[in-house]
């Protein structure tokens, strides 16, 4: 990598474009005082990223921008373009994902611009970036942002005056470890951020598992609702087949009867009408009597079925409610200590026994009621035997031909009371069948459509020769039996929208699950972190001492030759530091503090011996002797880890004659590893340089930038 050009418009002092070549190890740039020479250090300076505007002899960015004269009107913006030679592709980027960015060109170039506004902007290579981005570019090819590779007049001996820390980070610096340090910080920012992340996933999972808790259990009631809903599917597909087939049954039977009996009385009817009409009177009063109590035995039988049925309903709700009073009595609160219940749990308890004894009052009534129907269905079959009796004795009396005609009549009205039953039982087959249809209704609502695979069962209770299928009265009433008692349950449960619920369920626990398992690679995520910040500071540790090491064998060599003798040696010293107080969480006595509370921290001690002097304090040196000390430090940094180039603004002004030319025996040394651009008016110090810049300022009060000779630069420098 190597310093190409830098081009200066509008900055400071320069108003038009302007553009140096740097196609030489050293090149000089010269010219009187106030002439602008040194804008052209803080121009680089500028371009690199500096944020200080006191080291650039300003109070803001603004005052970076010409500020015209009475020739030249004032600037609107300043910018500074750097250009450096990539073909070995050395310089790296990444972005924020630690992925590298392409930079596959043979010229890099930096620029920065800054507008009256305050607007600063960094573009590379024609892409707007950020100062972080320009930093980490930098650091990869060891330019980094504490400026060890530009040295300003009057600032030589600041790493003389740092503080061990301070000079510390600029031996980093110097040693390329930036980079890492850079590294580091990003690592730490990643792992304060991973670690935020972690407690906003604690609390997500903290504020989900109550309602995931609450949908587990609702899950629960779900499955065994599920359960009961199969069983009750099972139960009633046999019950429903064999209703089904009973009421067909019943109707197909009862059609047949009933086509029989119409066309025995057709034909009666033609036979009474071919009979005179000679019956008694008396016969056919007891007629009519008798078909009175037929009729009313046939009520008396309707009245008892419907009885039935109503009993048979009321025993499957007593069962369930008989079982729910049974599992209350369980309750250890009985005896004396009901007393000691609340009015609430009394009040329904009271109130289920009381429906209990009115099911059974209604029950003992029924039972009564069937009873008192039964004795009279029994007294009216005896009234129909005594009829039929008394009958059959008025028609003996009678003529051949009216005691046959009077039997036809007797036959009719037989006949026509089984039909009036039959069309009754079709009557209770109708209702049979809409309660069937309610059944069926009900059965949907509880189980869905699978209440309709009753259709395709095959019921195997028994058959007779033709493969009708007979059903067990018995067995079939306890399976309408169980069926009440599953309903009711399933009712008690109330566990309705059961798939939305699951469906919730589901989603919340893929939340949760998504939750652990992003809780588990931020875990990951911080033993990463960790373990690459380990790493990178134990590289930076082991660097470090190896780069001092280094440095201390250039430093010895360059001193020596600096001051003709003697030794400059650098030394790791720990000072314990007090910890900084955080009143804020003291405030909220979080963090007691304590005065005595102290932190080590790493920093570098310089230690000198000049010849033939008892001198060992850095305070006791002259300021000739500070110079030259900081000189030789700062190239032995050089020389350890060269940087690409080296900037030096009038470093050299406070030497004599015969430590010039050692300065310049110096900067022949270092121009072998790094590109030079040297501020002076060191009559030697341009005599080592391949190249030479003078400014001068014009008429217009602008610099202006000369290529000149040896003899034209010692003349311009004077």
């Amino acid at each position: 990598m190597r310093l190409k050009s830098i081009e200066l418009n509008g900055f400071k002092s320069f108003s038009k474009k302007t553009v140096l070549e740097f196609t030489h190890p050293i090149v000089c740039i010269v010219g009187p005082n106030g002439s602008g020479k040194s804008n052209v250090v803080e121009a680089i300076r500028y371009v690199l990223g500096e944020q200080s505007m006191k080291s650039m002899r300003g109070k803001a960015g603004t005052d970076l921008i010409f500020k015209g004269s009475k020739q030249l009107p004032k600037g609107n913006r300043a910018s500074v373009a750097i250009y450096f030679d990539n073909s070995d592709k050395i310089f790296k980027l990444t972005n924020d994902g630690g992925e590298d960015i392409n930079l596959n060109y043979d010229t890099i170039s930096i620029a920065r611009e800054v507008y009256t506004d305050g607007l600063n902007k960094y573009i590379l290579n024609g892409s707007e970036v950020r100062l972080k981005d320009i930093n980490n570019l930098l650091a990869s090819v060891n330019v980094g942002s504490s400026g060890h590779h530009i040295i300003s007049q009057g600032e030589a001996d600041r790493i003389l005056n740092a503080s061990p820390k301070d000079r510390k980070e600029m031996i980093e610096d110097a040693l390329g470890l930036k980079i890492y340090q850079y590294k580091i910080k990003e690592s730490e920012r990643k792992l304060e951020r991973t670690r935020e992340n972690m407690k906003e996933v604690v609390l997500l999972r903290r504020e989900n598992a109550p309602h995931l808790k609450f949908l587990e259990r609702q899950v629960e009631k779900f499955e065994k609702a599920k359960k009961m809903s199969a069983e009750l599917a099972i139960l009633y597909r046999e019950y429903l087949k064999k209703e089904s087939i009973f009421l067909e049954n019943e109707k197909s039977h009862l059609a047949k009867e009933k086509s029989k009996i119409l066309n025995e009385l057709k034909g009666i009817d033609a036979k009474i009408s071919d009979i005179p009409d000679e019956t008694s009177r008396t016969g056919n009063k007891k007629i009519e009597e008798l078909r009175e109590v037929e009729e009313k035995v046939n009520e008396i039988r309707n009245e008892k079925n419907e009885k039935g049925r109503q009993l048979g309903r009321i025993e499957g709700i007593l069962e369930a409610k008989e079982n729910k009073v049974k599992i209350a009595g369980r309750c250890p609160l009985c005896g004396n200590e009901i007393k000691e219940m609340h009015p609430e749990q009394i009040e329904k308890r009271q109130n289920e026994e009381k429906e209990l004894q009115a099911l059974k009052n209604s029950h003992t009534s029924i039972l009564a009621e069937m009873k008192n129907l039964e004795a009279a269905e029994k007294k009216g079959v005896q009234s129909i035997e005594t009829l039929k009796q008394a009958i059959n004795k008025e028609m003996e009396s009678l003529r051949d031909k009216e005691r046959e005609k009077f039997a036809w009549k007797v036959k009719y009205q037989e006949l026509s009371s089984n039909l009036e039953l039959i069309n009754i039982k079709e009557a209770n087959v109708s209702k049979g069948e809409e309660t069937f249809q309610n059944e069926v209704r009900e059965g949907r609502a509880l189980i869905g459509e699978e209440i309709l695979s009753y259709k395709t069962f095959s019921a195997q209770d028994g058959s007779v020769p033709g493969g009708q299928v007979l059903i067990n009265p018995e067995e079939q009433e306890e399976l309408r039996k169980k069926i009440e008692r599953i309903k009711i349950k399933l009712e008690d449960a109330g566990v309705g929208g059961g798939s939305e619920i699951l469906k919730e369920f589901n989603e919340v626990s893929e939340r949760d699950k998504f939750l652990t398992k992003e809780m588990e690679d931020l875990a990951e995520s911080v033993k990463s972190l960790e373990k690459i910040m380990a790493d990178l500071k134990e590289k930076v540790d082991v660097e470090f001492k190896e780069g001092i090491k280094k440095i201390n064998i250039e430093f010895k060599e360059f001193f020596t030759l600096m001051f003709g003798g003697g030794s400059g040696s650098l030394s790791v010293i720990v000072e314990n530091k007090k910890k900084k107080r955080d009143e804020a969480m003291e405030e909220e006595g979080e963090v007691p503090f304590e005065e005595d509370e102290t932190t080590p921290e790493q920093g570098i001690d310089i230690n000198v011996s000049l010849p033939h002097k008892k001198v060992k304090e850095l305070q006791a040196l002259s300021g000739g002797e500070r110079s030259l000390t900081s000189i030789a430090l700062l190239f032995a940094m050089s020389q350890v880890n060269p940087p690409p180039f080296l900037v030096l603004d009038e470093t050299d002004a406070a030497l004599d004659e015969a430590n010039s030319r050692k300065y310049g025996d110096m900067l022949e040394k270092l121009s072998k590893h790094s590109q030079l651009v040297v501020v002076t008016h060191n009559r030697e110090t341009m005599s080592r340089a391949s190249m030479l810049y003078g400014v001068t300022i014009g008429f217009d009060s602008a610099s202006k930038l000369l290529s000149v000779k040896f003899d034209e630069a010692v003349a311009i420098a004077k």
